[in-house]
């Protein structure tokens, strides 16, 4: 096969300046997918169902994606194990990036956390006026039980800093459980066991009735719940054999205007709202994020 031989895929116009956004394929790569390491909400939402098909009819590109707590996409990243990252643990991706084993680090999206429980919600937690009332009740109460992913993910990070600010040392309780689960089976194992959990709003529309969840949302809507998305490159000057046009061309088409609209719509149809809120387009008025 003439490695030299490339193909050029025009993968979208973007709508502001007209800008053709492009991805070449070389020869030889049609077959070798890139690996989008992710966090487990992109794929138990249903989120990358609907991107992925997409950007490979535009593209060409297929992808292999693994579906892992954003800490161990990153790990994944930072030893040149996948080609692009799209996930949501901003301090842990700014260290990444500092650290010259991440790139071009572009906000996608966002949506936001959750705290659920039981149903009889038994430590009076959806009373509690801050999530870290809930939580100080929650660790107060008898017989009430957490249920953590304890898996280095994102939503675990975001977990112990609430803990934190509500100054609980959650780890050391006999009431708090550790699944090492991505998050669809930790609302499983939540449900389950009658416990309290932290989860992403898209997981939780996703599955909360599919999966007949016995758990209810105790508090939501706060800054401190904010939950953002970013895509980041691995680069090729440390790692020669990540699929670096192919990463790139991820990249690109999930900042592009036709991904965003995606991302916008996705889950209006099914839940009545959208599961994420799209930030890489100006007209959305989000700034930016680096």
């Amino acid at each position: 096969m003439n490695g030299s031989r490339t193909v050029t895929w025009v993968v979208a116009a973007l709508a502001a300046g007209g800008v053709a956004l492009t991805a070449t394929v070389r020869a030889g790569e049609e077959q070798r997918p890139i690996i989008l390491a992710t966090t487990t909400s992109t794929v138990d939402s249903g989120l990358l169902d609907a991107l992925v098909p997409a950007f490979t009819a535009r593209t060409g590109y297929t992808v292999k994606t693994i579906s892992v707590g954003s800490g161990q996409a990153l790990a994944l990243g930072r030893k040149g194990e996948a080609d692009v990252l799209l996930v949501h643990s901003p301090a842990d991706e700014e260290k990444l990036v500092a650290d010259g084993a991440g790139v071009n680090r572009r906000l996608v999206m966002h949506n936001d956390f959750l705290l659920v429980g039981p149903l009889d919600d038994p430590a009076g937690a959806k009373g509690a006026p801050t999530a870290a009332e809930a939580l100080k009740r929650i660790a107060t109460a008898a017989g009430t039980r957490w249920v953590s992913r304890g898996d280095g993910s994102g939503t675990h990070a975001r977990e112990k800093a609430l803990w934190k600010a509500a100054s609980v040392a959650a780890e050391d309780a006999a009431w708090y459980q550790q699944t090492g689960l991505g998050m669809g089976e930790t609302l499983a194992v939540a449900s389950e066991k009658a416990g309290y959990t932290l989860t992403d709003r898209g997981t939780w529309l996703a599955l909360k009735d599919k999966r007949k969840l016995a758990l209810a949302v105790m508090v939501e809507g706060e800054q401190g719940l904010f939950n953002v998305y970013h895509v980041i490159e691995i680069p090729t000057a440390i790692w020669p054999k990540v699929n670096g046009a192919g990463a790139k061309a991820f990249a690109d088409y999930v900042v592009s205007p036709e991904a965003q609209d995606l991302i916008g719509s996705f889950g209006i149809d099914r839940f009545g709202e959208p599961l994420f809120v799209p930030d890489a387009r100006p007209a959305a008025g989000v700034a930016r994020g680096r």
